[in-house]
């Protein structure tokens, strides 16, 4: 059998591995890439090859040697530059190019929304070097945030509640940075109601939106996220308006995850990930068609029918405490069983071959079918909470 495309995954996480799922079940053939062998991704691929997304050689000859229909990013450190000349030779790069590019950088995108889309941003500046970074702070004013421009899941990026901060938050943002540019971004700090992601399709017959998600976070990383989050209907309009804005200028088709935030009705453009988005994972129970399904469909030109939700959901991550490479996942089973009645309870294991502080690892999903999104908030939580990982 032939396949209906074959697809060059760079990077192989857990978003990766649900990515891999839902392509394959569509009939595609998918070689999974990443920096270590036995990613999640690999596992359950068709392929797989071992190197460094920044090894702009080894990028090249993994395109050369499989030819494949798509070439699609899953993580923000990759030689763009060189997606960009197989883009010119002919390739299909997932956006494209061009949306990699933009997206891999926040200074880069930032300019997109703010400077030439006009849309709603805090207040920003950046920086190259502590000294820089010390005047951006006095300038953007207290508090603000600091994330380095190339990172992900929030690595790196710590709010500066004081002069005296000022240093261990440099240090902080350099040991969270992705690639090799060092460079900060401050922002001004907004005190938001909350925060959402709007996931984005755009697809050959125009862009489509799932039901806002809410999320939280701990060390600039998402902890639980829920679907739907309570918005005004303004606030929604008008979180469509500048999404579909920013992705259109983009360009290409697949899923977008676009973060904003939200303060009354007013609503503030924050980041954007041209690929599926951790907060995203809640619509492994959510919705009729994942974030997953919803970007092999889009990639692959094929249709997307109504995009239903199931129910009030939530997503509850399970991390590790420290660094092993032997070790094993408990209480699944407890986890499966719901503590409240009329919740439905999953949860994926990513199969990591290795733990480290804060390290996601897992996550349980809760879905209240005719419940109220705490319901499935606090559903998801107990049973996150009932997983374990054991170390020998």
């Amino acid at each position: 059998m032939t396949a209906i495309a074959k697809i060059l995954l760079l990077g192989s996480g857990e978003l990766g591995r649900e990515f891999v799922i839902s392509a394959k079940r569509l009939g595609a053939h998918v070689v999974a890439c990443d920096s270590y062998e036995g990613a999640p991704a690999m596992q359950v691929a068709d392929e797989a090859e071992v190197f460094s997304m920044l090894d702009g050689a080894a990028l090249g000859a993994a395109i050369d040697k499989h030819k494949p229909d798509f070439i699609v990013p899953e993580v923000e450190a990759i030689r763009t530059e060189v997606l960009k000349e197989y883009e010119d030779r002919g390739q299909n790069v997932v956006p494209s190019a061009r949306a990699t590019i933009m997206t891999m950088n926040r200074d880069r995108i930032r300019e997109v929304a703010a400077s030439e889309l006009g849309l709603k941003t805090s207040t920003y500046l950046y920086a190259e070097s502590l000294e820089e970074m010390r005047d951006a702070v006095a300038k953007v004013g207290l508090p603000c945030v600091v994330k380095p421009v190339m990172s992900s899941s929030g690595k790196g990026q710590s709010t500066v509640k004081s002069a005296g901060d000022v240093d261990a938050a440099w240090d902080y943002a350099v040991a969270g940075m992705r690639g090799d540019r060092k460079r900060v971004i401050i922002e001004a700090f907004i005190a938001f109601d909350y925060e959402i992601t709007l996931l984005t399709i755009r697809t050959r017959q125009g862009v489509v939106f799932c039901e806002p998600i809410g999320h939280r976070q701990e060390r600039g990383d998402y902890q639980e996220s829920w679907q739907p989050t309570p918005m005004s209907s303004g606030a929604v309009a008008e979180a469509k308006r500048m999404a579909e804005a920013v992705v259109n200028d983009l360009g290409g088709y697949g899923l977008f995850g676009v973060e904003f935030f939200v303060k009354g009705d007013e609503v503030i453009f924050s980041e954007l990930s041209p690929r599926p988005h951790d907060t995203g994972m809640v619509t492994l129970i959510s919705q009729n068609l994942t974030e997953f399904d919803l970007h092999a469909r889009a990639i692959l030109g094929l249709p997307i029918p109504s995009i239903t939700l199931q129910g009030a959901s939530a997503s509850a991550v399970v991390l590790a405490d420290r660094e092993s490479s032997d070790f094993a996942v408990e209480g699944i089973a407890e986890a499966l069983v719901p503590e409240t009645a009329g919740i439905d309870i999953d949860v994926r294991i990513f199969n990591k071959p290795t733990t480290r502080p804060y390290r996601r690892m897992g996550v349980a999903l809760a879905l209240a079918r005719n419940g109220t999104v705490d319901e499935a908030r606090a559903a998801a939580r107990a049973a996150a909470a009932k997983i374990k990982l054991t170390y020998r």
